[in-house]
């Protein structure tokens, strides 16, 4: 053979091979499925796609049904299901809920991809489920655009493609609604009337649309005849919360274009499946949407062990700061999510409103209870506790998006009627809100990624125009008189790596102070993928600070970290540099002075000069020496003093 043939030969060789060993699988795979089709299954097959555990208690609320209306039921995990055996089924009925991109949940993948492949596969035919009925329930919130019930429509897809009739068309429930559990009880009551009378499209109840429409914007409630043998997982999300109780009406007035008291069918944002998992994290709800927490931070003042890296760097006394937020409801869900996604999610305000003095109100009210129940623990002094039942600072960041809530410059406005400072922080997903904020004593914006496509990754935004809002935030944070910040989550293998792409944001927003601090890692959950080898470590996070400020030209440079929180802090030079001194701290009556002027005033007529202590490369790392310091050891569990 001429050694110019031999190439060629070896690489027909080779796709002979390749091409015999394909068709003996596939061969065998077909073998399979024919085998498989000559033992139905009488037992209909009820399958659930969920990521936290609901979608999985809707499904056991339809076992339930169809056993005591006398059907054998098989409840099944996909994850445990031989997706080949959907050709001996005579009845399978989905609930799947739509995770990322459009996806289904992990424990529904292979059957997805499965279902995807044997329907595309022209050898497979468009027969095989031919003997099978079936029905899809979906959950997902029309917040997310196309993709709304997109998993639960494939699956009717691909079930279709394959043969198997539609009992009634796919209902897209909708936890937006406030009606998702009525929806779909109707549609549990529709497939049961049809599996007694036989039926299925083509007989009485052909074209049957259930699919769930409202204009509604709600989660939804605790429900009384759930099957005793749920138990409910510690994450809710709202892509997969629906099925929990009956829905409540409930009314209310319109005042300034704001539904309010939850008349008109308006509900509540906190509803018991959201409270209850709040609660169980140590937050206290006040009245349908707002909430406060003791920070640990908080306790640690109290007992003179030292304060959070606020401290440290604008000098509040961190026991008599209040943790609160007027509203629990986000446009993201961040994988570094300290909630894991327990609280709502939406675009706009669609809920109940409560008015912002009962708000004040309760807070305060909750805070200083939380402060009554420190009394005898050990290390905290009477004169401590005290002033702690006077708050003095607010910080608008617990969780949620604080400026969802329409009247939240009157909430700002009461605080600081009472001479409390705030501390709001915003997701960069509202410019139109942060335009119309009046003066913060500190604006934050959290900038989580430095391009389009990690922000998408981090963030997991609502909206669609997610980066065009992000850098309509940092233009609005630039127009601001008072102090600003940018404040940027270093997550390893995310977004840790981006120094260029982040300095070049400076430029936008031009904040007065720039926060970087490593992720904290809040335990592993079905809606994080993050691990320890996510958090950076401090000596990281100073690197990264570092080459940022050499990025800037002279104009940001490191000025305090607060080693404890893995957290250091940049500050333009021309602000609060003065004399080689820095003057990070805030002069607290200062502002409360200019904000009562009803005058106008900038960020430098209430700074203060920063204690050396606190600055960047002291000896202490950030930790206050007028507080005494512990360190827990590991073996024996005891508090040492140094």
């Amino acid at each position: 053979m001429p050694p110019s043939l031999l190439p060629a030969r070896l690489a027909l060789s080779a796709l002979l091979s390749f091409s015999s060993l394909f068709f003996f699988y596939q061969s065998r795979r077909l073998r399979r499925l024919r085998c498989l089709s000559s033992s139905p299954n009488p037992n209909p097959k009820i399958l659930f796609a969920s990521q936290t555990g609901t979608s999985e208690a809707l499904a056991r609320r339809l076992a339930a049904l169809l056993r005591s209306s006398g059907f054998g039921v098989d409840l099944v995990d996909p994850q445990q299901y031989e997706p080949e055996d959907l050709q001996r089924e005579t009845l399978v009925l989905i609930v799947a809920s739509t995770w990322e991109d459009g996806k289904p949940p992990g424990n529904a993948a292979f059957l997805a991809r499965w279902l995807s492949e044997s329907a595309e596969d022209f050898r497979v035919g468009s027969l095989i489920l031919s003997r099978c009925r079936f029905a899809v329930f979906g959950v997902g919130s029309r917040s997310y655009g196309q993709s709304f019930n997109a998993a639960a429509r494939d699956f009717a897809r691909w079930m279709r493609a394959l043969g198997a009739v539609e009992m009634v068309p796919v209902c897209e429930g909708d936890v937006d609604s406030g009606d998702l559990d009525e929806v779909f009880e109707s549609w549990s009551g529709r497939v049961l009337g049809l599996l007694k009378g036989g039926g299925g499209v083509g007989e009485d109840e052909k074209g049957l649309d259930v699919r769930a429409e409202s204009d509604g914007f709600d989660g939804l409630e605790e429900d009384d005849d759930e099957d005793e043998e749920v138990v409910e997982p510690e994450a809710v999300d709202m892509e997969d919360i629906a099925g929990k109780a009956p829905s409540r009406r409930s009314s209310g007035v319109l005042t300034n274009g704001v539904l309010k008291n939850g008349e008109n069918g308006v509900k509540e944002m906190v509803t018991p499946v959201i409270r209850a998992s709040l609660e169980k994290q140590g937050y206290k709800i006040i009245g349908s949407h707002s909430g406060v927490k003791l920070c640990r931070w908080t306790k640690s003042q109290l007992r003179g062990r030292g304060g959070c890296y606020k401290h440290s760097f604008y000098g509040i006394e961190s026991h008599r700061c209040m943790e609160a937020t007027p509203s629990l409801a986000c446009a993201n869900k961040c994988v570094f999510c300290w909630r894991h996604h327990t609280n709502p999610v939406g675009k706009s305000w669609r809920w109940k409103m409560d008015e912002p003095f009962e708000i004040v109100n309760g807070a305060i009210d909750q805070h200083t209870k939380m402060i009554k129940q420190m009394k005898g623990v050990p290390g905290v002094k009477q004169e401590r506790l005290l002033e702690g039942l006077s708050p003095r600072h607010c910080a608008l960041s617990l969780v949620g998006e604080p400026i969802m809530y329409p009247e939240i410059n009157t909430i700002v406005d009461e605080l600081h009627r009472r001479h409390i400072s705030t501390f709001l922080v915003t997701n960069a997903q509202f410019p139109e809100r942060i335009e119309m904020l009046k003066p913060i004593t500190q604006l934050y914006v959290s900038v989580d990624a430095a391009s389009k496509e990690s922000l998408k990754a981090i963030d997991r935004p609502l909206f669609g125009d997610f980066w065009e809002r992000f850098l309509d935030s940092l233009r609005a944070l630039r127009d601001k008189e008072q102090r600003t910040v940018y404040r940027l989550t270093l997550v390893k293998g995310w977004n840790a790596e981006d120094v260029d792409a982040y300095s070049n944001l400076l430029s936008i927003g031009r904040p007065d102070l720039v926060e970087i601090k490593g992720v904290t890692y809040c335990g592993s959950s079905a809606t994080s993928k993050l691990t320890m080898e996510n958090v950076p470590w401090h000596s990281e996070v100073k690197a990264f600070s570092e080459a940022m400020a050499a990025k800037s030209n002279g104009e940001y440079e490191v000025a305090c970290e607060h080693v404890h929180s893995c957290c250091v802090l940049l500050a333009k030079v021309d602000k609060y540099k003065i004399n080689g001194q820095w003057f990070t701290w805030i002069d607290y009556d200062r502002f409360h002075e200019l904000v009562a002027s009803g005058k106008p005033f900038k960020s430098e007529d209430y700074m203060a000069p920063t204690p050396t202590w606190a600055v960047y490369g002291a000896e202490e790392g950030g930790f206050d020496p007028h507080q005494s310091q512990y360190k827990k050891e590991r073996r024996h569990g005891d508090a040492a003093r140094r």
